[in-house]
């Protein structure tokens, strides 16, 4: 038997007002990442760490899957526009953090955030850095200096009543977990904070791909995606001509502290530089993507006779080697002086600009390898973070 319900006419005309409420006020929408799909997904090329697409509202999902080295989880943020805050209600529990874009005033903790900043030409709206010495920019040093980027203290105990008295928009964090206390404590104040992974990456172009990140912050989607293009551009022109070299030098790297000699691992950042600047890391073959830990015995019956010795730890002078350790006299680089280091290159306050600016423009680390290795190629080049060893 089919059943009938009969509604009373005071219950028709509630459920009648009920929907014209709806019909006239549906234009306020509750965004759901589980309801809403994508209609456009940056085109995000190289970096593994992190996705963003765009919903049909306006909204953008930041998705990032790698914060910290083999991290299990992910964080997921909505990035709302300004001129549709009036039309859209977001779902808090859906997403890690929800900001409003374009970004006016960040606070972000560490240097290799800057360069990204300034190349979108936002970093006026940078107001707080932990430990702003170590900023080796002229242009947003002067901003420290003028007093409109403040100090807050050291990044694992950044002092979070500065940051939330600054009233920032978003704050970047890094970190190797989740167990930033301080991170948590601003989070808690309605601060949102948005983990940057870029340092997890594993290949130049990947590390450099993260302006994407920051251009989303800002809505300037489109400037980020030229300045990543040109700087793809320019790394892959200077790979071409590297492999114009007709000889391919062998590479050593690192230096010991205390007894343990550290170099980068096989399947790492800059073991990728040096095999795209057309020359043989003596540890290619090692599958680490980190740093290796070696005795200076194993370092010395592998490279006692490589071409050039890269980055050996903080030494400036060859004096300074001598002086730490007899050992490092036993290798051809050495006696030959062909040692090369980025630490010489600084800033005003003596931070190191490699630090800050390399994982942004690796095409320029990349020439500074080429024109090492291979001066003929790059005969009127100046280098720009390496130096040779004094």
């Amino acid at each position: 038997m089919i059943g009938f319900v009969f509604y009373s006419i005071d219950v028709m005309k509630k459920l009648l007002f009920i929907l014209i409420s709806f019909l006239c006020f549906g234009c306020k929408k509750t965004i759901e990442k589980k309801v809403e799909t994508a209609v456009v997904s940056a085109n995000i090329m190289h970096a593994k760490g992190f996705s963003i697409d765009k919903l049909k509202s306006g909204i953008s999902i930041v998705k990032i899957t790698s914060p910290w080295p083999n991290a299990e989880g992910s964080f997921t943020y909505a990035l709302v526009p300004k001129n549709i805050q009036h039309k859209v209600t977001v779902n808090k529990g859906s997403y890690d953090a929800i900001i409003t874009v374009p970004i006016e005033k960040i606070v972000v903790t560490s240097t290799t955030h800057v360069p990204a900043l300034e190349a979108l030409g936002v970093e006026n709206t940078l107001i707080g850095f932990p430990q702003t010495e170590y900023i080796s920019s002229e242009k947003t040093r002067k901003r420290i200096s003028d007093g409109k980027v403040k100090e807050l203290g050291n990044n694992e105990f950044i002092n979070t009543e500065m940051v939330i008295a600054l009233q920032p928009n978003a704050v970047i964090g890094f970190g190797l977990n989740n167990k930033n206390k301080a991170y948590n404590t601003i989070s808690k104040s309605n601060t949102p904070v948005l983990y940057n992974g870029e340092w997890t990456e594993e290949t130049p172009l990947a590390k450099a791909e993260w302006i994407k990140f920051f251009a989303a912050l800002y809505a300037l989607e489109k400037k980020g995606d030229s300045i990543f293009n040109t700087i793809k551009t320019n790394y892959l022109q200077a790979i071409s001509l590297a492999k114009k070299a007709t000889k391919k030098p062998t590479i050593m790297c690192g230096a010991m502290f205390k007894d343990v000699w550290y170099l980068p691992g096989g399947k790492s950042w800059a073991a990728q530089f040096l095999k795209d600047a057309n020359s043989t890391y003596l540890w290619a073959d090692n599958n680490k993507n980190g740093s290796l830990a070696l005795g200076w015995e194993n370092v010395l019956e592998t490279a006692q006779n490589a071409d050039f010795w890269l980055s050996p730890s903080n030494f400036k002078t060859y004096e300074e080697l001598k002086n730490n350790s007899l050992h490092y006299e036993q290798f051809k680089p050495f006696k030959e002086k062909n040692i090369y280091s980025f630490t010489g290159t600084t800033g005003e306050t003596g931070g190191i600009l490699f630090f800050e600016l390399a994982p942004t423009r690796p095409d320029l680390v990349l020439k500074d390898l080429i024109h090492i290795f291979h001066p003929e190629l790059l005969p009127n080049y100046k280098s720009f973070f390496y130096q040779p060893l004094k």
